[in-house]
């Protein structure tokens, strides 16, 4: 069987191209700390984040990730100082700038979920221009949160469906969770089977709550901007040791695997 090979130090990393997990989101965490660490401004490490972004994309793309979520601003990030944030915009808009013709190469999908239209208009015009621009992308689906919040695209998905609900548009009996999914922003995506944090703190930083239900979770210590390919090996492996069983016993798991 062939394998995909990195190395952490000088241990092998082996993961297995058949059991590669459909859809990775990551939790983009450190630049801070990364910065502070190296006597840096916050805005360097931002930076240099940005070159994680990129050789992880490129990673994903090589593996034949399907699609991968980056949480790359959130709506409790709107609180930072405004200097800080008018340079994030700034790097989101450069970033969507100068990765355009990578992306179009590459046959990757650009897609973005949030309160979008808090974005600086000249960045929500870049954004919906690259996603224009990429949408004939078959290879991977890159999608980017920005001023997102789980807590409040859940609010916007029930304020929808209510309203559905009280005009006769869905009955009451017809209500699942599958239905509830398909008024998240999320919809057009599987829910990923994989979540990535980065900078070792341990928690979802309201992302994705609905979707994450049964997603395997991997924390590293390791601080984003030093987040390597190597080490999306790493996850990718320990992902592939797990066993999945979305509240089922492990003998059921192998009853369907063996049916299949």
């Amino acid at each position: 069987m062939m394998r995909i090979e990195g190395k952490m130090g000088c241990t092998k990393v082996r993961i297995d191209p058949a059991k590669l997990p459909q859809h990775i989101a990551i939790i983009m965490d450190g630049n801070g700390r990364w910065a502070r660490r190296k006597f840096l401004t916050r805005i360097k490490g931002h930076e240099k984040g940005i070159d994680a972004v990129r050789n992880i994309v490129e990673a994903c793309r090589e593996m034949g990730i399907a699609y991968l979520t980056l949480y790359a601003f959130s709506v409790e990030n709107w609180r930072r100082p405004a200097s800080e944030v008018n340079a994030l915009m700034r790097l989101l808009k450069n970033y969507l700038l100068k990765e355009r013709d990578n992306l179009i190469k590459n046959e990757i999908r650009l897609q973005a979920i949030g309160d979008l239209d808090r974005l600086p208009v000249e960045v929500k015009e870049t954004l919906f221009q690259v996603i224009e621009e990429t949408k004939k992308g078959d290879k991977m689906t890159l999608i980017l949160a920005l001023s997102y919040g789980a807590r409040w695209e859940i609010i916007k998905a029930a304020l929808r469906m209510a309203h559905d609900l009280n005009t006769g548009i869905i009955q009451e009996k017809e209500v699942t969770p599958d239905l509830f999914s398909g008024y998240l922003t999320t919809s057009p995506y599987p829910d990923p089977d994989l979540l990535i944090r980065t900078s070792g703190e341990l928690r979802l930083s309201n992302f994705l709550l609905w979707q994450l239900a049964y997603t395997e979770l991997y924390i590293t210590p390791t601080l984003w901007p030093d987040f390597t390919k190597d080490e999306l090996f790493k996850a990718i492996e320990d992902y592939q040791k797990r066993e999945r069983r979305f509240g089922m016993t492990s003998d059921q798991i192998s009853g369907l695997h063996a049916k299949s």
